[in-house]
């Protein structure tokens, strides 16, 4: 699966900015500085954030930090409809700002921080959340930002909610390091199914296997063949939901030479065996 990283535009005299966007079947794994917000309108599919991957619906909204690679894929509609998402964009550098410096903005602060992990909010189809992203698409000037703050306002109220991925170290954000691991990333997804191998993998960054390690994980605090394997399911997921394959050619197109590890290392991740799994898209 390719990977790339992206700019995000937002126009002059915006601190923020606000769309309605169509969801893909190609959709790519991607990162970029600024914090972003997703509110599925329409559709099913696959969502990567960092090194967790798991479904999505409708009605699912995630809040991302600056840096954290993700991706969105569909593989259904909702009632016939057109799978869409409303995205928000603000600058990573909103923290950093006088205003938000503000004590009544302290639990918003630290929702953001939080965010570095990324976050889900467990508010299925909630009809609140929908209006105030769908009025943000529409105003201008002041009632924009009033917007924002009441979209912030309902975010830290909801007590329901979690961390998707792993915690990268923060020293990271921002960093050379950032840029190390996102080409590490860039080797897995690229080569996932032809074979990882550690020594091509250590290349990448000019180091030997061992100091790679030990770079990994320090950096990402998972193991790289951890990653690897997480990765490596998350391929067959998409596999056994989108195609009739047989499960044991599934396992060797995801990077798997051993089936009953195939199957070990799926329930362990995914919460349940591959044809139980598919069971749920059929």
């Amino acid at each position: 699966m390719e990977f790339v990283f992206e700019k995000i535009f937002v126009p002059n005299k915006h601190s923020f900015i606000s769309r309605k966007l169509p969801l893909t079947s190609n959709a790519r794994i991607h990162s970029h500085k600024n914090f972003e917000l997703n509110y599925i309108t329409s559709g099913t599919g696959r969502r990567i954030v960092g090194d967790n991957i798991s479904g999505f619906e409708t009605g699912d909204l995630v809040l991302l930090g600056p840096n954290l690679p993700h991706c969105w894929e569909v593989l259904d509609k909702d009632n016939g409809n057109d799978p869409t998402c409303i995205v928000t964009h603000f600058s990573e550098n909103i923290l950093k700002s006088d205003f938000f410096n503000m004590p009544e903005l302290e639990k918003v602060v630290a929702l953001l921080k939080q965010a570095s992990r990324g976050t889900r909010f467990k508010v299925k189809n909630d009809e609140k959340i929908r209006l105030i992203l769908e009025n943000m698409s529409n105003l201008h000037g002041l009632e924009y930002y009033i917007e924002l703050l009441k979209l912030f306002n309902y975010l830290v109220k909801v007590e329901d909610k979690y961390e998707l991925s792993n915690p990268l170290n923060q020293s990271l954000v921002f960093s050379k390091n950032l840029e190390k691991i996102n080409k590490v990333y860039e080797y897995v997804f690229q080569n996932i199914q032809e074979g990882i191998k550690l020594e091509e993998a250590s290349a990448v960054l000019y180091m030997a296997p061992s100091s790679f390690c030990r770079f990994f994980k320090k950096k990402t605090n998972v193991t790289f063949m951890e990653y690897v394997k997480t990765v490596r399911v998350g391929i067959a997921a998409k596999l056994l939901a989108e195609t009739d394959k047989q499960i044991t050619q599934i396992c060797f197109e995801s990077g798997y030479n051993n089936l009953a590890n195939f199957n070990h290392y799926f329930k362990d991740i995914m919460g349940k065996t591959p044809s139980d799994y598919r069971k749920n898209f059929r």
